[in-house]
């Protein structure tokens, strides 16, 4: 594993700045955001940092297509795919339900760049792939499958390099976080997030969002878990983690996957309407929701320093539009 390796996708480093009519409102707290919704790839979000190294692998391997796969509205699928366009490669999403009469947001995003769709019912995490995978090679071609949103080790590499990126302008501007919010789901992000920490002395802590509500208690945190201690052969880690050492915040998952309710709506119109900066309905509207309430209640100690760790999504709001009146 090597951070140096990677196929230049993003325009990196990200913004850094404070929020500071939020902060306005919450006198105890100073809030500020991480803007990796501004990567630039196709709109913008954190898989462009993990994609950097799934493609860059996918070019050593001398493959020529690209499979991968998830919900219609997925972020992941459509920079994956502006990410195979770039690269020159072939994509093919998997995509669940059923094909809809007009495409909007994401889905007709990865539709304009290029994708090749595959609608798939109830399997919107990949359960088809490697059908899909043994039949493009009947045609000659070299597949390389992109988990789910991107979360394998090499995903999580982007943001072990992140969390770099982020220690590195911390000292440029003089300053200390206490608490990083962000939405959590697939694993990788949190977990490179979690890496890059220990790797590079970070001392804050971390507060993920859960997305995905998940049947199985502590199937997340295994995920991440994995990842961890997977990493361990390549980089040098000090602290040994336990399932009990994975953060994750499940206080505001009940509604499932991709359901808006006023929750999401008001975080997506507090942070539009104070700082005209836009949220998605799923994974960051969530996650500001979760924020917010933190702040409200006074959940963590006040007077900290705040860093809300925004990972795009924009598209997905046309998907939502009279959801969002």
């Amino acid at each position: 594993m090597n951070l140096q390796n990677k196929f230049d996708l993003g325009f990196l480093p990200t913004p850094l700045h404070k929020l500071k009519n939020l902060s306005n409102k919450f006198l105890n707290y100073q809030i500020f955001i991480k803007r990796d919704d501004q990567t630039g790839l196709a709109s913008g979000g954190n898989k462009t940092r993990k994609l950097e190294y799934l493609i860059q692998k996918t070019l050593d391997d001398k493959c020529d297509t690209v499979i991968t796969a998830g919900a219609q509205q997925s972020n992941h699928c459509r920079q994956t795919v502006a990410a195979c366009a770039i690269a020159g490669l072939e994509c093919h999403l998997l995509l669940g339900g059923d094909k809809p009469k007009e495409y909007n947001g994401n889905l007709l995003l990865s539709h304009l760049l290029g994708a090749k769709i595959h609608f798939t019912g109830g399997n919107r995490k990949g359960e088809d792939i490697e059908n899909l995978k043994i039949n493009l090679e009947l045609e000659d071609k070299k597949v390389f499958i992109v988990p789910y949103g991107g979360s394998n080790l090499l995903g999580a590499l982007g943001y072990i390099n992140a969390v770099k990126e982020l220690k590195d302008q911390l000292k440029e501007q003089n300053l200390d976080i206490d608490y990083i919010f962000f939405a959590s789901s697939s694993g990788a992000t949190q977990a490179g997030m979690m890496i890059g920490m220990d790797m590079y002395g970070i001392d804050a802590n971390l507060i993920p969002i859960n997305i995905d509500k998940a049947e199985t208690v502590g199937f997340l945190e295994n995920i991440v878990l994995d990842l961890i201690n997977e990493s361990k052969q390549f980089f040098h880690l000090y602290k040994e983690y336990r399932i009990a050492d994975i953060p994750l915040e499940r206080n505001y998952d009940k509604a499932g996957y991709g359901n808006l309710t006023d929750d999401e709506k008001e975080a997506i119109k507090t942070l539009a309407q104070t700082e005209g900066i836009l949220l998605d309905p799923v994974y960051t509207g969530r996650a500001f929701y979760g924020m917010l309430d933190y702040l409200k209640k006074s959940k963590i100690k006040q007077g900290s320093n705040v860093l809300f760790w925004h990972t795009g999504g924009l598209p997905a709001n046309f998907n939502y539009g009279k959801e969002l009146f």
